[in-house]
């Protein structure tokens, strides 16, 4: 087996000071992993056993800071909309127009949405980014009526009073 590559000079010194300047408990655990490296001759087995990680990941990290440097340690957090094509701002403006419409009691359909976000980010989507869009902007879906506007009550009632209901067989 090789031996380990060395780490870059100063590191023992930046490492302390990042340790202290560490926010969140994962930033403290990869500084914490370069320092035990730096300051000691735990090999990455140790190193992992003591943090509670694996061996690879331990690995993954010192070759990353013996090529990256300190750098490794701006690490965005997970999550986010990195494939949006409108900020939200953008959407909101976007949406301006179907809400007047809608104000004034017109009907609003997603597909008339659609065509219009196709045109403006110059590509195809999916309708469940539309609807995904109307739901970070509070938009619902409207229920039907529960009845048929030319429904007549009075031929309903009429109705049910001359069905002829089957008596169960004894």
């Amino acid at each position: 087996m090789r031996p380990p590559l060395p780490l870059p000079e100063g590191s023992e010194e930046l490492l302390r000071t990042r340790i202290k300047q560490a926010k969140t408990k994962s930033e403290y655990q990869r500084v914490l992993c370069l320092f035990l490296r730096a300051k000691t001759d735990l090999n990455p087995e140790e190193i992992a056993e003591i943090l509670g990680w694996n061996t690879g990941t331990v690995r993954r990290i010192q070759s990353e800071f013996i090529r990256k440097g300190d750098s490794i340690f701006n690490v965005s957090e997970r999550g986010g909309r990195h494939n949006q094509r409108l900020t939200i701002k953008q959407e909101d403006g976007f949406l301006a127009p179907f809400i007047e419409v809608a104000h004034e009691g017109g009907v609003i359909v997603a597909t008339d949405i659609k065509k219009k976000y196709e045109e403006i980010v110059g590509r195809k989507v999916p309708k469940s980014t539309i609807y995904r869009l109307l739901g970070r902007h509070d938009w619902r879906q409207i229920v039907p009526r529960p009845r048929h506007p030319k429904a007549d009550p009075v031929a309903q009632e009429i109705f049910k009073k001359t069905l002829q209901k089957k008596l169960p067989k004894k």
